[in-house]
């Protein structure tokens, strides 16, 4: 293995702290593209450069340049947005944005179709509305997400405070953003540092989640830094620490693979920043900086060792961790329908397909939701399942709310099936540069016919979680469904089955590069099976793995027998 630096930390080290001639690309009026260096550069700053692929080939025929806009992410802690900030957010994505908005698969909402001399004006509109999207991608710790509902108990809300006090700990303190997009002022003599990341800031993106038994709706297992909290007897005791998950793979290199956080102790809440920051400075000072495809904390950890890992960040926080306390996960989705606090709040869960609210001929979803954040007097809370969460609602203010749910079909949730309501899709095409398979424009689709089969079965109400990626990137995080489909090319997936309900199993692939009608002809024949020869509550991945159509882990895949169950 070479020992260069990979092309991204030279670009990263020469930058002036993520500054690069990102301004100066911004203000040529020649292309609506920057550079491939300052594009890499940008997405520090919360975007990234796209273009329509739909539109790619034509484009070049006439020979124009590919049709570019920008992706903006927000940085919004948990998941909280209050009203006014939701009809901000909104404006912006009728006035900057195309296809609405769309909650993302980490709490947070992104606007696309942005063009380039609209960037620097809706960067300012974010920031008005009290918001920012510095570090909402790039090398650096991400959005920080945490369990939804922190209302339901003053130990959540206790924990969506550590989930603000990880998020502010961990933004760059650059001043870049604000002198590129704020007109801040310039400031050339004083020195400039990065405590926590240095001047190439990390080998790759980093993920921080808090979940809070018995819901696993994060994916704990899935952050390269899982927060487990322990609540007994009503007071937060501390965190279990997970370090080294993650989703991203590589068709053919078996060398990349999902991993499953490992737990290596229990903190109490005073000393959780101290060992957050030292899990991302043993990751900075450690991690692969040669090679990006191993450069995420969970290769840190495989290569050099989990017992080593833990030694030196004790030996870098100085003390020792507590031994891990005991948790239990029953689920891993979004509830749905009013729940009530026991403060006497209510809080309402809205299903919204792949995250997306736009309006459309027979739909009008992102009208809806701004029509209540008009009358809502609480906060809105968005998931790591792409749904939403109207929270902090008195019990008089129920009904209009009711009202304009119902006005503006706002309450599918109470019709979808089982598989409906588990699913989750990434953007993939057209705009993603990754994807090589449809996702999000597949899902409705695919969902349709699956339900038809499930339907067939008399299993349309099982909850079944279903992903869907349009490549191996694993941003749905397809790698912890008990069905997912991962992209290979159009019209061509990877079928995975077996993850568990609760987030803590895995699932393997079964048949790789296949298309739709050996997708469905394989799944109906193991919904027939399920159908028939599973036990009380048993959920469809326990269902596989009992019954020998995938094996336990690490053994061999073994041809399927539908009649044959232990």
């Amino acid at each position: 293995m070479s020992n260069t630096l990979s092309h991204l930390e030279q670009v990263k080290a020469d930058s002036r702290h993520l500054r690069g001639t990102i301004e100066a690309g911004l203000n040529d009026p020649v292309t609506g593209a920057i550079s491939d260096d300052d594009n890499k550069l940008l997405k520090f700053h919360g975007s990234y450069q796209q273009d329509d692929r739909d539109i790619r080939d034509e484009r070049r025929k006439q020979k124009l340049e590919p049709a570019y806009a920008f992706m903006i992410r927000a940085r919004l802690p948990g998941g909280v947005v209050t009203p006014a900030q939701w009809l901000a957010f909104d404006d912006i994505a009728n006035t900057y944005a195309g296809r609405g908005l769309r909650i993302t698969t980490r709490q947070t909402f992104q606007w696309h179709g942005i063009i380039k001399r609209d960037l620097k004006p809706t960067m300012q509109a974010i920031h008005h509305a009290m918001a920012t999207t510095i570090a909402a991608c790039g090398d650096v710790n991400r959005q920080v997400v945490s369990s939804v509902n922190p209302y339901l108990s003053s130990q959540h809300r206790l924990v969506q405070e550590w989930t603000q006090k990880l998020s502010d700990h961990f933004i760059p303190r650059t001043r870049a953003y604000h002198e590129i997009w704020l007109d801040g002022e310039k400031i050339t003599d004083e020195p400039e540092e990065e405590p926590i990341y240095g001047d190439t800031y990390l080998p790759r993106k980093f993920k921080i989640g808090v979940a809070i038994p018995p819901t696993n709706d994060i994916d704990v297992f899935a952050q390269d830094l899982g927060l487990i909290a322990i609540i007994e007897d009503g007071r937060l005791l501390g965190f279990n620490v997970a370090i080294g998950g993650g989703m991203g793979a590589t068709h053919g290199d078996e060398t990349t693979y999902a991993r499953l956080g490992s737990l290596i102790g229990f903190v109490p809440p005073e000393q959780l920043i101290q060992v957050a920051e030292g899990v991302v400075t043993l990751q900075r000072d450690y991690g692969n900086r040669v090679e990006r495809q191993h450069a995420r904390l969970k290769y840190t950890i495989d290569h050099r060792g989990l017992d080593w890992f833990k030694a030196q960040l004790e030996e870098r926080i100085g003390f020792a961790l507590q031994a891990s306390r005991p948790y239990r996960f029953d689920l891993n989705g979004d509830s749905y329908g009013w729940k009530e606090g026991d403060d006497g709040k209510w809080h309402l869960g809205l299903y919204i397909e792949s995250g997306r609210l736009r309006d459309t001929d027979g739909s009008l979803l992102q009208t809806g939701v701004r029509e209540i954040a008009k009358v809502l007097k609480g906060e809105f809370r968005m998931t790591c399942n792409q749904n939403l969460l109207v929270a902090n609602v008195d019990a008089k203010d129920r009904g209009k709310i009711d009202t304009l749910v119902e006005k503006y079909g706002l309450d599918g949730y109470k019709r979808q099936s089982g598989i409906r309501r588990h699913s989750i899709a990434c953007v993939a095409l057209p705009t993603c540069g990754l994807a090589m398979a449809e996702s999000e424009r597949y899902a409705p689709v695919l969902l349709l016919k699956l339900e038809a089969l499930l339907d067939k079965h008399g299993l349309i109400d099982a909850p079944i979680l279903l992903r869907l990626s349009g490549c191996p990137n694993g941003c749905s995080r397809p790698y912890l469904a008990e069905i997912a489909l991962v992209g290979r090319a159009l019209g061509r997936y990877d079928l995975r089955l077996g993850a568990n309900f609760t987030g803590e199993r895995l699932n393997i692939p079964y048949r790789e590069n296949i298309a739709e009608p050996e997708i469905l002809d394989t799944l109906d024949g193991l919904f027939g099976a399920y159908a028939k020869n599973r036990r009380p509550d048993e959920k469809f991945g326990d269902f596989l793995l009992r019954s020998a159509v995938i094996p336990p882990p690490s053994q061999k895949l073994i041809p399927i027998v539908l009649d044959t169950v232990v």
